[in-house]
């Protein structure tokens, strides 16, 4: 009892330390004066501010389509290839794969973003949308593999051969029996890959170009001649946001879970 006692307490310490810093920006958006330094009376004067900056929306809109389209590249590419993983028979091969998979996920986001900016331009490509977007898909196809191969390790592949001595084609097998079976797993990779390109700021900073930006590095463009408000009433949207995201993975996941159940 003592043990899953301070189990729990260690657990809301955490969460505590970890959510206070968040509260206390949402709490100052909602505040009349212009920086944190005091509490003045509750106002949505920001808010209004926010939603007459043209400049900083648009930013906001071209950051989420930016995470939506890298992220549904992504998962379909790391579906594919953890797919293409799990078949191959070779050990060797396979763990050499997944070591290489698991390099790009701990290199330093510094090196990641130095390496594209060279690449692009020794091969001539311009930087902005374009070359934000073909980062972001790199960088998270792995995340998509490591999110959908424990799935695959999962899967009962007697139902594939069943499938087949019934006569079922490759499309069949694939969308019939397979990915029903490691949806979890695609979902998982999608928002993991989605809050990670709405995340990233070290990469995207390195090969974003003058006609496009995203939300992180104009937040730190903005920060560096002081902290406006403003900022803080787009981060509590944007933390609104993430939640109502995890919520909905989360009834996904539920739904998913007690159908397979069911199945079983």
């Amino acid at each position: 009892m003592k043990r899953i006692k301070w189990s729990r307490l260690y657990i809301a310490l955490v969460l505590i330390i970890l959510y206070i810093p968040i509260f206390y920006l949402v709490y100052y958006s909602f505040s009349s004066g212009q920086n944190m330094d005091r509490f003045g009376h509750f106002t949505w004067v920001h808010y209004q501010e926010l939603l007459a900056d043209s400049r900083l929306l648009a930013i906001f809109l071209e950051t989420i389509l930016l995470a939506l389209l890298s992220s549904l590249v992504a998962t379909l590419i790391g579906t594919l290839g953890a797919i293409a993983v799990s078949q191959i028979k070779n050990k060797k091969i396979k763990q050499l794969l997944l070591t290489l998979n698991n390099v790009l996920m701990v290199s330093p986001d510094v090196i990641i973003g130095a390496s594209f900016l060279i690449f692009f331009t020794a091969l001539g490509i311009g930087l902005g949308f374009g070359s934000v977007l073909l980062s972001h898909i790199a960088f998270s196809i792995p995340i998509v593999v490591l999110m959908v191969l424990p799935r695959l390790n999962e899967f009962d592949y007697s139902l594939v051969d069943a499938a087949r001595d019934l006569g079922a084609s490759n499309w069949q097998v694939f969308s019939k029996i397979m990915l029903p079976g490691i949806t979890p797993g695609i979902l998982s990779g999608f928002f993991m890959a989605l809050t990670y390109s709405l995340d990233d700021f070290a990469v995207t900073f390195f090969v974003t170009g003058n006609g496009f930006t995203t939300l992180s590095v104009e937040i730190y463009s903005r920060a560096r001649q002081g902290i406006n408000l403003e900022i803080n009433a787009l981060s509590t949207i944007m933390f609104i946001l993430v939640m109502i995201i995890v919520i909905g993975y989360y009834f996904i996941s539920s739904r998913s879970g007690k159908k397979g159940g069911r199945l079983l």
